[in-house]
């Protein structure tokens, strides 16, 4: 049976809850709720574990907060024997506008540190990866509280929907591919 290591980024904590920065944790949080799995407290993190259509989807959010995110992110690859295309790694773009979704199989860290980290510990930027954008609209200096900010009531319109689309992406990552997905979904 193939089996999928899918990591929604983002920071754990109340104080971190629905900040666009942990839109990672929401995205992970809908898939698993499409394929009726529950979290557990595993190493790093907490884990849900779904099959479907003869695939197995290891759901992670990692509790290494976001700086450290290839810690969790390498240890589960290794624990469930698990290749780099098999891997895709959720997180917020504020180089995309809101609620844009956007897939690739490799690409830089962005100044994501996150990303970062990940690919410091896969020592690789050749890993997949699923981006949120959050939009960027904050004043000069302002980018740590934007990014830890909460939605907009506007954005809070569309959320949901987005949410759903995102979990419908990763869905088809799974069980129709990369390229395909990437077709499907890029820009929707």
């Amino acid at each position: 049976m193939r089996k999928f290591l899918i990591v929604g980024l983002g920071n754990i904590g109340a104080k971190y809850e629905g900040t666009r920065h942990n839109i990672g944790f929401e995205i992970i949080d809908q898939v698993a709720k499409r394929l009726e799995a529950n979290f557990e407290e595993v190493k790093h993190g907490s884990m849900a574990k779904a099959s479907y259509k003869g695939r197995t989807c290891f759901l992670l959010k990692p509790n290494t907060y976001m700086n450290l995110s290839g810690k969790a992110v390498a240890y589960h690859m290794q624990q469930e024997k698990i290749g780099l295309d098999e891997l895709l790694i959720v997180t917020d773009d504020l180089n995309l506008p809101f609620g844009t979704l956007r897939i690739k199989p490799k690409g830089s860290d962005g100044g994501h540190n996150g990303l970062k980290d990940i690919q410091s510990r896969l020592s690789t930027p050749n890993y997949p990866r699923f981006r949120f954008g959050i939009g960027n609209a904050f004043e000069q200096g302002r980018q740590v509280d934007f990014v830890l900010g909460g939605w907009s009531e506007e954005e809070q319109l569309k959320l949901q929907e987005r949410l759903e689309q995102s979990a419908k992406a990763i869905e088809s990552f799974v069980f129709t591919g990369l390229s395909r997905t990437m077709n499907t979904f890029n820009n929707t």
